[in-house]
């Protein structure tokens, strides 16, 4: 069976990309969720270590078996071939994402050779991003509808 790299930030890990993770464990093997980071540049919400274990604890609470996670510095394709990924995958919201991600897919196979699969999210998560997730958190707003439970729980906790 085939294994997937799934990258990104995960900045915070939300409903959408939870999705995509779940889809693609239906459909792969193996799922390696890459968290990718600059080591060298200190940024985001949360930690890469608190990233990890914010996805692991909503993978668990999700019942998703076939799913790894790591982070790597670097690009997405070093990251696919320490992990022997025979494919990448990305979630899709809208015709936005699709430009994006076609663009990233066409280079990546220049450069790697591994394809990329595109998989749709659920309808409900189509305006979900992280970035609007971490503004309305560090505003007091409550993102709890668009990330899972332990996910609200630590945004909560970080801009009490």
């Amino acid at each position: 069976m085939a294994t997937v790299l799934y990258p990104g930030s995960f900045d915070p890990l939300h409903l959408g990309h939870l999705d995509i993770i779940e889809q693609a464990s239906r459909l792969f093997g193996k799922v390696v969720v890459a968290i990718l980071h600059n080591p060298e540049k200190h940024g985001g919400v949360f930690s890469v270590d608190e990233r990890i274990a914010l996805i692991q604890t909503a993978l668990e609470s999700a019942k998703v078996k076939n799913v790894e996670i790591h982070a790597f510095p670097g690009l997405a394709v070093d990251a696919a071939r320490v992990v022997q990924a025979d494919f990448m995958v990305k979630g899709l919201r809208n015709s936005g994402d699709f430009e994006i991600e076609q663009q990233m897919a066409h280079t990546n196979f220049a450069v790697a050779g591994i394809p990329t699969v595109y998989l749709p999210c659920s309808p409900a998560y189509t305006s979900v991003s992280s970035r609007f997730i971490r503004e309305i958190a560090q505003y007091g707003g409550d993102p709890s509808s668009m990330v899972p439970a332990n996910v609200a729980h630590a945004l909560k906790e970080l801009f009490s």
